[in-house]
């Protein structure tokens, strides 16, 4: 049942990708996200009532409980240095190091979760670091090259806390009801998202947001909340080396609706990259 989850999670993923790029033609990112963030821990409580796992909230580990609030940490960590080396450096130099994330989240699930790395897993993360690297489309620089190699540092820490996320998430949930784990976790990721608006002096253009904008927003919200309770169901039941690519899967919905509502194509090379990538996914089931 697990890998249902796990492929709902990519479902859901995908759409977020589509609807919010529809509230973010005019509305800021950094913004967007803190909104949506709000939509999402609505969302995330309102499972947790409907499957009535609030009384459970007592009886949450003591150990288990840090985990919870560190993998959201990790998640609110990993967008600020992810916003801050698109800030100072290459996005064509940023984007493949944070991209690195899933490949760094499988060896991470081996090393400290004691997951079993077989011949086809191995050649598995080969495969998918490969075919992310395709995907990644080289754009030129619409403005003078920063120097120096700070936007490494920030690029990197933003690849290594979101693989932290899902491997300190996947201790975090075990034996808490993945509903109320992702509720917690979320709360969490609200005030870093919060912190992000505030300390980058975004806060004024709330006001400039379009209503239409605002609607698509809400929506991926609801989206985000959908594939974060997908998400972490699948991680509470089944292995972080296998949950992991899974949910990378949500490229191949978020190319579909972006062909079908933004009319967009992919090039060649995208295109093997894509082939290579769910290549190497599905030789992670094995």
């Amino acid at each position: 049942m697990w890998i249902l989850y796990a492929f709902g999670s990519a479902l859901f993923a995908g759409l977020t990708a589509v609807l919010a790029k529809c509230g973010i033609r005019k509305t800021d990112s950094t913004v967007a996200t803190a909104i949506r963030t709000i939509v999402v821990l609505i969302f995330s409580w309102l499972m947790v009532f409907i499957v009535g796992s609030q009384s459970q909230l007592s009886q949450i580990d003591a150990k288990t409980l840090p985990f919870l609030v560190l993998s959201g940490l990790a998640t609110g960590a990993s967008w600020l240095c992810y916003f801050h080396a698109l800030q100072i450096g290459d996005i064509n130099k940023v984007v493949p190091v944070d991209k690195s994330s899933t490949v760094l989240t499988i060896l991470l699930a081996v090393i400290f979760l004691h997951e079993s790395l077989s011949l086809p897993k191995g050649i598995g993360i080969v495969l998918i670091a490969v075919g992310t690297h395709l995907m990644i489309e080289k754009k030129q620089s619409t403005g003078a090259a920063k120097k120096g190699a700070s936007w490494l540092l920030y690029a990197a820490g933003s690849a290594v806390f979101a693989s932290l996320t899902s491997i300190l998430g996947k201790v975090g949930i075990s034996g808490v009801e993945s509903n109320l784990g992702t509720a917690i976790r979320t709360g969490v990721v609200l005030v870093m998202s919060w912190m992000m608006v505030f300390v980058t002096g975004k806060s004024a253009k709330l006001c400039e947001i379009p209503r239409g904008e605002l609607g698509f927003i809400c929506l991926s919200g609801l989206a985000t909340g959908g594939s974060w309770l997908c998400y972490y169901k699948a991680l509470q039941d089944g292995p972080t080396s296998v949950v992991a690519p899974i949910d990378k899967l949500s490229i191949l919905v978020t190319i579909l609706f972006s062909y079908l509502v933004f009319h967009e194509k992919l090039s060649k090379k995208s295109a093997l990259g894509l082939a290579i990538l769910v290549g190497g996914t599905l030789l992670m089931l094995l």
